[in-house]
């Protein structure tokens, strides 16, 4: 089987890939980009792997013999699932592999943006501290998260173990199923408007889909709490950027904590670029799955999602 590796980056250089040689002739691309590059490298393929690189007619029409797409990730949302469905080609995803670090970077978020850590860290570190006559400093106000409401959108398994952290550092727990799916979880379920009336915090961790595009939009900043703070680790465009920016400009909501971005990198007119108060808002560059352990546990499961397809079984299909 002749397996192609087209963003071979997208795992980071320190965790290895070379044992999926194990399994065919294996070809790695350290990233791959536009449509065309695509085509040219995946043209005799019969598995591709992939994270971003979008497959769909244009770029597979030209690869007769690939029979599965192994994506790097949960997410799935760059291949054309009703393509793949018509040639007969499986698409297979990455489970469970980064649930504890997206929860733990989500929590890293919202209490970074909440306690004003940046601040205080710049504070100490640009001498203020040093000269100043009492012991401690507290100059911008932060509160606790016991007894707050956490508002928790998406119940799989990376909003249900946020909501159990949550809990466990006093919080009440709501949660909201934009498809409307009915979880027995032991956690109240709310509808929208309930969970942007009573959240202190929203973390957003649902898939991208027609129905969950902008779903934090200008009108759903209005109907937040004014010290509410919005925690992003789904995906970009469930957030309306310029209506974000707009909310902590004018003080709608009080922060944000966002791992991703409606365009990645971030776009060079990306409203929320121009927020340069940590205070206010802290983005980091969609890492909050990438720990050393995730990426070393997505990798493995790439192997055995291609290993079992050799061995005509079925693992971690989506289509």
């Amino acid at each position: 089987m002749k397996i192609v590796m087209l963003e071979r980056l997208s795992v980071g250089e320190d965790v290895d890939v070379s044992y999926l040689s194990e399994l065919g002739d294996f070809t790695a691309y350290d990233n791959t980009v536009t449509a065309e590059e695509i085509i040219e490298r995946i043209g005799d393929a019969d598995a591709v792997i992939a994270n971003k690189s979008r497959l769909n007619e244009q770029t597979l029409r030209n690869a007769p013999n690939v029979k599965i797409i192994a994506e790097l990730a949960t997410g799935y949302d760059n291949v054309d699932i009703a393509y793949c469905k018509s040639r007969g080609i499986k698409v297979v995803n990455v489970r469970d592999y980064s649930t504890a670090m997206v929860a733990q970077h989500t929590l890293a978020l919202a209490l970074a943006v909440s306690q004003k850590l940046v601040h205080y860290d710049n504070y100490v570190k640009s001498g203020q501290y040093a000269g100043q006559k009492r012991f401690s400093n507290f100059d911008i106000p932060f509160t606790e998260l016991d007894g707050k409401t956490w508002g928790v959108v998406g119940f799989g398994n990376i909003g249900s173990r946020v909501a159990r952290i949550a809990e466990s550092f006093g919080c009440r727990v709501i949660i909201h199923s934009i498809t409307g799916t009915k979880h027995d979880c032991g956690y109240e379920q709310v509808d929208k408007e309930t969970l942007l009336r009573e959240s202190d915090y929203i973390s957003l961790h649902c898939p991208l889909s027609d129905l969950s595009r902008y779903f934090i939009d200008a009108e759903a900043f209005k109907q937040m709490k004014s010290t509410a703070i919005l925690v992003n680790v789904a995906r970009g465009p469930v957030v309306d950027s310029a209506a974000l920016a707009d909310a902590l400009e004018q003080g709608i909501i009080a922060g944000a904590g966002l791992d991703v971005l409606e365009k990645e990198p971030i776009a060079a007119d990306d409203p929320l670029g121009r927020i340069k108060d940590s205070t206010k808002l802290i983005i980091t560059p969609h890492l909050a799955w990438a720990s050393v352990e995730a990426r070393t546990r997505c990798v493995s499961e790439v192997y055995k999602n291609l290993q079992a397809f050799m061995n005509g079984e079925d693992r971690n299909v989506v289509n």
